[in-house]
């Protein structure tokens, strides 16, 4: 099915890159085609010039020559006439057709227009008797100026359809995730489910059996924690309901329990305002987000450092700041990390923080970053949440 999909992209590329071969092939050949015909259309109009020269003309030849002069009502031309000493000497040695006025005000902007003629078409003179009498500079048409730009408007066009079709693969390809996060997750929860109750229900058996009471409750901590985990993958496996909580009380929470689960030799801090901070949340997707931060930042640190917690709030949203001692993070990973089985580790699936952007930004809708990191000094996570008023 993979080898299918892969055929039909090299495929519409192909197709399309030939298209757009073809389409400037035939462009080109028409442009020089409409050159050719602008080029004979001015040897005609010369040749009317020279036809006014002659007065042994009939007036009905004459005549003919006025229209065929008259016919030219796009190419932009201009006709310089010599004087007798073969220099213009003056304005009115110049005739202009099709060209704005305020094009040739003055004979530098004359002189410049001509250089620009010159490296279209070669000039035409126009001779009687075997003298030149007067010289034909000339242009591209409007028609011919706009045609040049023809084959990169169809590739623009080209590449945009490839770009809303690499879209739509890509949006596909998310949805395709996202169906099947949401189908482990609840197959997970519903796998731990079951022999969760029957634990529950050993315990309680257990506590008729007259063991010593402290088995029991770290059991009970166990299950609570197994019921935890339950919950949090039955949320991801669907639209979470989120609440107006206090994102200082319920990070004080996530941090009291990693602390008491960590090793003595990592070292937490804690910067909090005194002040709720009311945000909308699911507490139990927080805490899990919060957690995977703080695991990340631990292995960073290979078991022994320091973590920061830090809280500020802005005008319109709250920042929490997870910062640790580690070994930092390159810049070119800084997005890198986010990407399911993206991974530094020897052991780790790269499911974590790809889990924790997912649970803050798809969830939550607020935002995760690598605020900052630096090689042998640390990383700096920061999630930004809107504000509930």
């Amino acid at each position: 099915m993979q080898n299918e999909k892969n055929y039909f992209r090299v495929v519409f590329v192909l197709l399309s890159l030939i298209t757009v071969i073809i389409i400037s092939w035939n462009t080109f050949v028409f442009f020089n085609e409409l050159k050719e015909n602008e080029r004979t259309k001015m040897e005609i109009w010369a040749s009317a010039q020279e036809v006014l020269k002659d007065t042994d003309i009939d007036g009905t030849v004459t005549q003919l020559a006025l229209e065929i002069l008259k016919s030219n009502t796009t190419t932009p031309m201009i006709l310089y006439s010599y004087s007798n000493n073969g220099v213009g000497l003056n304005k009115g040695d110049y005739e202009f057709n099709n060209i704005p006025e305020e094009e040739v005000q003055t004979f530098n902007q004359i002189e410049a227009l001509i250089e620009k003629f010159k490296t279209h078409y070669e000039p035409i003179d126009v001779t009687y008797e075997g003298e030149v009498f007067s010289t034909i500079y000339y242009g591209n048409s409007s028609t011919i100026t706009k045609l040049k730009y023809y084959p990169l408007a169809i590739l623009l066009i080209i590449l945009l359809f490839i770009g809303v079709v690499y879209f739509f693969f890509r949006t596909r390809k998310i949805a395709e995730q996202n169906r099947l996060w949401a189908g482990m997750a609840k197959e997970t929860a519903h796998q731990i489910g079951t022999p969760l109750s029957s634990l529950v229900g050993w315990t309680e058996i257990l506590k008729t059996e007259h063991i010593n009471p402290e088995y029991i409750t770290e059991m009970e901590k166990d299950i609570f924690r197994l019921q935890t985990i339950t919950d949090r993958f039955s949320k991801v496996g669907s639209m979470p309901v989120l609440n107006k909580k206090d994102v200082v009380s319920e990070t004080i929470k996530s941090f009291d329990y990693l602390k008491a689960r960590s090793s003595k030799l990592i070292e937490f801090e804690l910067h909090i305002p005194d002040d709720p901070i009311y945000v909308r949340l699911n507490k139990q997707l927080y805490s899990w987000a919060i957690e995977n931060l703080v695991k990340n930042a631990i292995d960073a640190m290979k078991g022994k450092g320091k973590v920061t917690i830090t809280i500020e709030k802005n005008t319109k949203s709250v920042c929490v700041l997870i910062s640790d001692t580690g070994k930092g993070i390159p810049k070119k990973d800084f997005n890198k990390i986010f990407k399911p089985g993206f991974t530094t580790k020897k052991r780790g699936w790269g499911l974590g923080l790809s889990l924790t952007r997912r649970i803050i930004e798809d969830y939550h809708q607020g935002k995760i970053k690598v605020k900052t990191s630096e090689k042998g000094v640390g990383t700096t996570f920061q999630i930004s949440l809107r504000l509930e008023e």
